[in-house]
Order: structure tokens, then C-alpha cells, then sequence
């Protein structure tokens, strides 16, 4: 395949690495399974679904309050981080600090409402916050279910894959980050694959490394490569996922992460892992008031490394198995949880992160479904801005799903199509057909129908819905068989976005450089 040649534009300090808009439309024109052009972050026309009213919201906030003042939480191996509370404030006894009332939300009054996450082609950037959605993929799995339906350990190969899915969905907004784990790689060097992955295969906005301080820099020298120093420092240009260690703690490794890109201005998403009964109360008003806390002090603790550091308050929810201890996907608390946490989230100014595509189902059947379908639709409805694990999630996170990313990735379009609300043009109001057609008659052929059949629905690339006889002359192919064949035809068709030629080379060049300076290291 034949890479594009591109001109480079020298802007404002920062290089445009657009493909042009023509080169969009004319690629999805193809014939033979190429996807279309990408569409842009959702902005939501509907009304958020809220689940507590003023006093829950309040009763809530209070609680917070008394567990960062009176419990505290521990900010572990981080004598910076304690010094820097103690100079704001905070009263610190070893490495727990007990914030006075209304401290966090005193720092958090210089994070920012809402910002643009830059991708290196400017025709991909997205907006976070306010009414906006982006869709990311999967996050963090070490194993894959690969085409021929082998569950294994993932490659590099596999991450590139998934990053070329990613590139091509047009319901995905973001190539994302750690799309699976390549565990064929060294561990101390893995993150310079990936991220260069997410550069060269997509021109898309992507994430950053968090698994260490260092991999952190290393994704700041990279990004600078590509979009200049200033406009690094400037703009966002990396959304960084900083868990906290539920219950009530930050260890060293997401800290030294968080103070990384804070310092260059990237955004943290500041996510407590929860899993309810094990990382939190049992109770949803439980698991929200230890949620909130920790959510205040990790994104007010961005605010004391650089003021104006763009910070998402972000959730990962989920429920156990009060028999097993498994975690449990798609199950109303875990639904609650993220409503509440989204109320939350918007009283603080903040904006937020929760749900995905999330199921417990070893592959991509009814129960995935099911258990999907039950995560996106609240995550939609809740108003959340950013998605990570959009598409391609299976078993409780451990695998990254070819078949499951296509499934979701499509689902994720009618999402798209929801959040579009009710059309009250003189179009949608369709008073012409109405007249035309009268009582007694149908509307497949008059003059309205015809006009809009073409856009009136959303029409899925996956569902089969045509006759017993034609699914059977087709050979009785599932949704999974009809998920394969489409990422095989993707990943056949796909064609890379531009690349200016000297910023691959200085990134090649700083990849070799880091990796020679250190052994490998496989833990």
C-alpha cells in the first residue's frame, strides 16, 4: 500500500497533518469494505436522565466532606504530593491528608468547564464537556479473541489492529489508549509502540501512558514531535487516565502520572476503580459519597501542580457477585452509580467519564448484549462526556474482542443517532406527506418518502433483516460471522492517514534512541 505524500503547514506554532477533506469522502466512496468518514463528537440534544434531586445531591456532598476532613485519604510515596497539600492547607499525618471543608472545591475552581481534546489532523479534534460525548475503545486488556476465534495474549499487532479499527469507525471519536496489552514487547518499553501506534496508524486524538512516571515524559516528548513544544504546553492534546487505588488512596505510580501531565497541561481523567461491596459500600449512596471524595482530592491535586489544568471527574462502577466475588456488568446499582456521579460531576463544573460497552460474557453472545447495551444506553442518557471502553470489551475487561469492537462500534452509531433528539423542522413535521397520502393509503412512495429514505433511519451495517429464506440462502450466518467478516474487510481495506515524513523519522529516531538506553524487561 502506497503511503500519501503530505504537505505540512506551519500554524500558529503548530504543524496541520490534515488528509484533507476530499481524501475523506473520496476513501469511503470505495468500493470493497473501506468505512466511512468519521463523524464528529456527539452533541447531545437530549435531556440528561437524572436520578437524585437537590437533598440526595446535597446529602451526598455533605458526606464527602466529612469523610476527606475526618478520614482522609492517603496519598502514598509521594513526599511532593504531601508537602504540596500541607503548603495549601491540607492537615497531612504521615501520608494521609485531611482536607479542611471546601478546600478541593476551592482548587477546582481554576480547572476548566470545558475543553478541545487536538488530534493531529485538526478535522478530528473533539470537544469535552458541556453537551458533548466522544466515543473511545477498549482499555487495558492483556488477552485478545483474535478473527479465528483463539483467545490468547495480545501483540503489537493486535494493537495496531485495534487502533485501525478505531481510525476507521466513524462512531468513534478517539483511537484511545492501551487498545490491548502486546505482551510480546518489553514492559519498559511497550508504551513507545503504542503510543507511536496511535500516531501513525490514526489522526485521531489518543492517550497517554500512565504505568510510570517516565513512560509519562516519554509521551510528552512524543506528542511534542508531533504538534511542537508550545502547542503541547497550550492545548491538550492527551487524556490520561489516573485510577485511584479504592478505597481512599493515590499510590506513587498514578501520582508521579498525574504530576506529569499536569505540568504540561494534558487532561487527567481522575477515575476511582470501584467495584461495590469490595472498593466501596455496598449501597449506591455509599459507593457515591466515596466516590466524590476521592474524585475531589485526586482533580484538585491537578490544580495544585498547574492551575487550569484541564481534569475530567471520571467512574468506572461496577457490582460484585456477593456469591463469587466476580464482578458483574449491566446490573441496575452499577446504572445508579453513574447517573448520580454524572449529577455530581456537572454541580462541580466538571467534566465526566463513565460506562462503555462493559459485560462479563466470555464472547460476544446474548449476554454481551445484553449487558452492553444496559451500560451504553445509561451512559448516553447520564450526559457523560468521555467514553472509554466504547467497543470491544469482553470478559470483565480481560479481552479485547475483534468481533465484540465491530458489534459495538455499530451500536455506537445509534447512539449517535439518539442523541440527535426529536426534529422539529418543516421537514420532520412532514405535513406535505401527510396531506399527500390522506387517510386509507401508505407513504412508501409519495413524494417525502422518497426524499428522505436515504437518511430517515439508522440503517445498521450488522443486522440481518431480511427474510427466514435470505438469512438462510446467505448461510445462517450470526452477527458474530457477519462482525468477523467486516473487520477482516477493514483491516483488508484500510489505508493510513498521511504522516509528514520527518516528524516519523524524529519519532523513530527517539524510539530507538530510549529503547537502546535500557535493557529489556518483561515485569
Amino acid at each position: 500500500m502506497t503511503e500519501l505524500t503530505e504537505q505540512t503547514e506551519e500554524t500558529g506554532g503548530r504543524r496541520s497533518r490534515g488528509e484533507g477533506r476530499g481524501a475523506a469522502a473520496r476513501r469511503a466512496s470505495r468500493t470493497g469494505g473501506g468505512a466511512a468518514p468519521s463523524l464528529p463528537n456527539i452533541t447531545r440534544r437530549i435531556r440528561e436522565y437524572e436520578v437524585l434531586d437537590e437533598e440526595g445531591l446535597a446529602l451526598i456532598e455533605a458526606n464527602a466532606d466529612i469523610i476527606l476532613e475526618e478520614i482522609g485519604i492517603e496519598f502514598r510515596d509521594d513526599a511532593e504530593a504531601l508537602e504540596l497539600w500541607k503548603q495549601a492547607g491540607a492537615d497531612v499525618r504521615g501520608q494521609r491528608v485531611h482536607f479542611p471543608k471546601g478546600l478541593c472545591r476551592e482548587l477546582l475552581k481554576t480547572a476548566p468547564t470545558e475543553f478541545t481534546w487536538h488530534a493531529r489532523n485538526p478535522e478530528r479534534n473533539v470537544h469535552i464537556g458541556g453537551k458533548a460525548t466522544v466515543f473511545a475503545p477498549v482499555y487495558g486488556p492483556p488477552f485478545v479473541r483474535d478473527l479465528d476465534g483463539v483467545r490468547r495474549y495480545a501483540t503489537i499487532e493486535d494493537f495496531r489492529n485495534f487502533v485501525k479499527l478505531a481510525y476507521m469507525a466513524p462512531s468513534m471519536h478517539s483511537s484511545g489508549g492501551t487498545v490491548c496489552e502486546p505482551v510480546d514487547v518489553p514492559v519498559n518499553k511497550r508504551h513507545l509502540d503504542m503510543v507511536y501506534s496511535h500516531i501513525k496508524y490514526s489522526d485521531k486524538p489518543f492517550m497517554g501512558s500512565v504505568t510510570a512516571p517516565e513512560r509519562a515524559e516519554d509521551t510528552i516528548a512524543m506528542a511534542k514531535l508531533v504538534f511542537g513544544d508550545d502547542f503541547v504546553e497550550n492545548n491538550c492534546v492527551t487524556l490520561n487516565l489516573i485510577n485511584a487505588n479504592s478505597p481512599m488512596v493515590f499510590d506513587e505510580t498514578m501520582l508521579g502520572a498525574l504530576k506529569v501531565y499536569a505540568r504540561h497541561n494534558q487532561a487527567c481523567v481522575v477515575s476511582p476503580f470501584i467495584l461495590s461491596g469490595a472498593m466501596s459500600p455496598v449501597t449506591v449512596t455509599g459507593t457515591l459519597t466515596q466516590i466524590l471524595a476521592e474524585v475531589l482530592a485526586g482533580a484538585s491535586f491537578t490544580q495544585l501542580i498547574r492551575k487550569g489544568a484541564p481534569v475530567l471527574f471520571g467512574t468506572f462502577a461496577a457490582s460484585i457477585s456477593m456469591q463469587s466475588g466476580a464482578p458483574t456488568f449491566g446490573t441496575p446499582e452499577p446504572s445508579l452509580v453513574s447517573y448520580g456521579a454524572a449529577q455530581l460531576a456537572r454541580r462541580l463544573g466538571l467534566p465526566f467519564r463513565t460506562g462503555g460497552s462493559l459485560c462479563g460474557s466470555k464472547v460476544p453472545d446474548a449476554q454481551a448484549a445484553h449487558e452492553s447495551a444496559n451500560t451504553l444506553n445509561m451512559t448516553l442518557l447520564a450526559g457523560t462526556n468521555f467514553v472509554l471502553h466504547a467497543a470491544g470489551w469482553l470478559e470483565g475487561g480481560l479481552v479485547s474482542s475483534y468481533e465484540k469492537f465491530m458489534i459495538d462500534q455499530d451500536q455506537l452509531g445509534m447512539m449517535q443517532k439518539m442523541a440527535e433528539g426529536v426534529d422539529l423542522s418543516v421537514n420532520a413535521q412532514a405535513l406535505d406527506a401527510i396531506r399527500e397520502v390522506g387517510p386509507g393509503s401508505h407513504y412508501l412512495g409519495c413524494a417525502h418518502t422518497q426524499a428522505n429514505f436515504q437518511t430517515a433511519f439508522y440503517r445498521s451495517a450488522l443486522a440481518d433483516n431480511n427474510s427466514f429464506e435470505q438469512w438462510e440462502i446467505e448461510g445462517e450466518k450470526r452477527v458474530e460471522q457477519r462482525a468477523n467478516a467486516l473487520a477482516r474487510s477493514w483491516l483488508e481495506h484500510y489505508e493510513r492517514p498521511p504522516l509528514d515524513a520527518a516528524i516519523d523519522a524524529a519519532l523513530l529516531d527517539f524510539i530507538a534512541r530510549k529503547k537502546d538506553s535500557m535493557p529489556d524487561a518483561f515485569t
